[in-house]
């Protein structure tokens, strides 16, 4: 009898086990882009393809672009920790000075790669910014390819030419950064750029090519001012792909596995990877469209990196206030690009 009840309760537990081994679960995956952009079609369908397939398709993605679960692109950072969505994809710059240890990477000339960019901003995430975080789990961080400056009517040529401009940057380190180049910046998420331009409420914006296509930018430009190739880019912006924590807490075991083989280090490097790969496609419609082109020499960035060395030291500042070591942090993320630009 003792024989018979515990193989009565063997097969219960067995049982009791099938439906969570056997779970399906499909994620609210949710970003500010419209849907053809080049992050959402060309890196983030293919995470959720990979992870469909390495999970037999059990894991699941539905996507809501373009702000579709409601609220505004600043937001999206408290849906995923609130558990509106599974998961987001976005700029933690749109909610200004909440994670100002990220912001190291949007200091002006910092980046030349997008790809070695992303896995240094990743590293310096896992060794100090997770504490920023909290109530996720980071999937990836990476930034864009080289950011560029984009006219409506007037050529940027040297920094005289910002004076009595107004600019649409991303982030509070670039609205800084323009202001310091002699600009008036205007802080606005990315959807609201092309109404903007239309009717004349900016001169224009900095932007790294892959996005301009997706809201047309390029059809509301006349002048583009890129710097010398050889050259650390005038900006770049940091991304984060992050997941609610429950969500994830929730996870069967070997779907937990399957998260997490497509999360961290290698996915921040293919993202970044991807954002560098973007750039001429999208550049090539400006050109088509007749646009005016120009390129910033070295000896005229000179005066640029100048008029924005005090951001490093403001950076620097604000950081060490808040009880970090902001000099060593900066030299930590300065170092890490150089590392990884030199394994490439």
């Amino acid at each position: 009898m003792l024989h018979i009840r515990s193989l009565a309760a063997a097969a219960l537990a067995l049982l009791a086990a099938l439906p969570a081994a056997a779970q399906e679960v499909t994620l609210k995956v949710a970003h500010f882009w419209p849907p053809g952009a080049m992050p959402p079609s060309t890196l983030l369908a293919p995470w959720c393809d990979r992870i469909a397939k390495d999970s037999g398709g059990r894991l699941k993605c539905q996507m809501y672009p373009a702000m579709q679960l409601g609220g505004t692109p600043p937001q999206l950072v408290d849906q995923v920790k609130d558990g509106v969505a599974d998961v987001v994809w976005t700029l933690p710059g749109y909610t200004a000075g909440r994670f100002p240890l990220m912001e190291v990477f949007e200091l002006p000339f910092m980046s030349s790669s997008a790809e070695a960019t992303s896995q240094a901003a990743w590293e310096y995430y896992e060794k100090f910014a997770q504490k920023e975080f909290p109530g996720v789990k980071m999937l990836a961080v990476n930034v864009h390819d080289n950011g560029f400056v984009h006219g409506r009517e007037k050529q940027v040529k040297t920094l005289a030419d910002f004076k009595g401009l107004k600019f649409r940057a991303p982030t509070r380190q670039t609205n800084k950064m323009l202001g310091a180049l002699g600009a008036t910046p205007v802080g606005m998420p990315l959807p609201a750029l092309s109404d903007a331009l239309s009717k004349g409420v900016i001169d224009g914006y900095l932007l790294p090519w892959e996005v301009i296509p997706s809201i047309k930018a390029h059809e509301l430009t006349k002048f583009h001012s890129e710097t010398d190739p050889k050259a650390r880019a005038l900006y770049t912006a940091v991304f984060t792909l992050q997941m609610n924590q429950a969500k994830y807490d929730g996870l069967p075991a070997d779907l937990k596995k399957v998260i997490d083989a497509n999360s961290g280090a290698a996915l921040s490097r293919s993202f970044g990877r991807g954002w560098d790969a973007s750039a001429p496609a999208a550049r090539k419609l400006a050109v088509e469209r007749g646009n005016t082109f120009y390129t910033i020499p070295a000896s005229e960035l000179v005066n640029w990196e100048k008029a924005t060395a005090n951001l490093d030291d403001d950076w620097v500042k604000d950081v060490t206030a808040k009880g970090h070591d902001g000099k060593a942090l900066l030299q930590f993320a300065r170092d890490a690009i150089k590392k990884h630009e030199g394994a490439k």
